[in-house]
């Protein structure tokens, strides 16, 4: 698919820049220094969300780790955490109790997105979340043209990274609007199990909404099988089915169910880091390189 050029919303003004706030804290990261965009290029951006509805689909730890294994091959990340829970910004080492800016600030106007980003390690920049996320939906819907309110945002920025890949929240509300709205591509991260199908249909409904109202560039690149146990035939019965089911791509290979997922967010890094030689962090490896192979 052809890079980001930059989107607007032609029937909504953008809004005044906001002013500059103070730059917060983090557990276990560091603000973006300002020579992030020294390198920066124009027109080179693809904006990738992930997105289920339904809760423990894997989608935050592939969120951080596709990000980790886009990063080793030495591309600009940017990750976005839009789900109030900040699972994301916790698993990659910054402590949601001590942000003083995040993504709630640049949704509602009290910040601008190059004052909020942190550095994290594996060479991640990140967008925190904190609760105080679980409000902006609130406040953003008697806005005139929310849904684009991120687009807008990540349109001052884009030029510094070459991908960024936006962590939705479980649900189909205004959050996960935006970021369909603001992403050139959607993955749907699916666990191989059968109730998992439950909520995928609802969402391809809504994508098809964003891509008729919203959003005409949004593609939808695939399911990404999760949580995946090659011993279990109904593991195996359920992949080989939910592509035909969905009529959709299945990004290969699935991600194998391990141990090694939940102790990476321990100590602030992705799986990549953690057990570089494991099947999950090869695994992430190999969707990263097909993923790049589109762009």
């Amino acid at each position: 698919m052809a890079p980001r050029t930059g989107k607007s919303d032609p029937t909504t003004a953008p809004s005044a820049a906001p002013r500059r706030p103070e730059r917060g804290t983090s557990r276990n990261a560091s603000r973006v220094p300002e020579h992030a965009t020294e390198h920066a290029t124009e027109g080179t951006t693809t904006t990738i969300a992930l997105a289920n509805q339904k809760g423990g689909v894997a989608k935050t730890t592939s969120v951080a780790s596709i990000g980790a294994a886009l990063a080793e091959q030495g591309k600009r990340v940017l990750l976005v955490d839009l789900d109030p829970q900040a699972c994301l910004t916790f698993s990659l080492g910054v402590d949601p109790d001590r942000v003083e800016r995040s993504v709630h600030d640049v949704l509602t106007g009290a910040a601008v997105l190059g004052d909020v980003v942190v550095t994290c390690d594996e060479g991640i920049h990140l967008v925190p979340s904190t609760i105080d996320l679980a409000g902006a939906e609130a406040m953003l819907l008697p806005r005139p043209g929310r849904e684009y309110v991120l687009r807008s945002a990540l349109e001052g920025a884009e030029a510094a990274y070459d991908i960024v890949i936006l962590d939705c929240s479980p649900s189909l509300g205004v959050l996960t609007l935006n970021a369909l709205t603001a992403a050139d591509a959607l993955i749907i991260p699916m666990p191989c199990e059968m109730l998992s199908h439950r909520g995928v249909g609802q969402l391809l409904d809504t994508v098809a909404d964003v891509q008729k109202i919203l959003n005409r560039d949004l593609e939808v690149w695939g399911i990404l099988p999760t949580l995946f146990d090659g011993r279990s035939n109904h593991a195996r019965e359920v992949l080989a089915d939910v592509g035909e089911r969905y009529d959709l791509p299945v990004l290969d290979p699935p991600i194998p169910k391990t141990v090694r997922f939940a102790e990476a967010p321990a100590v602030g890094r992705s799986i990549l880091s953690t057990a570089r030689s494991s099947r999950g962090a090869q695994a992430y490896r190999d969707v990263a390189a097909s993923l790049l192979a589109r762009l």
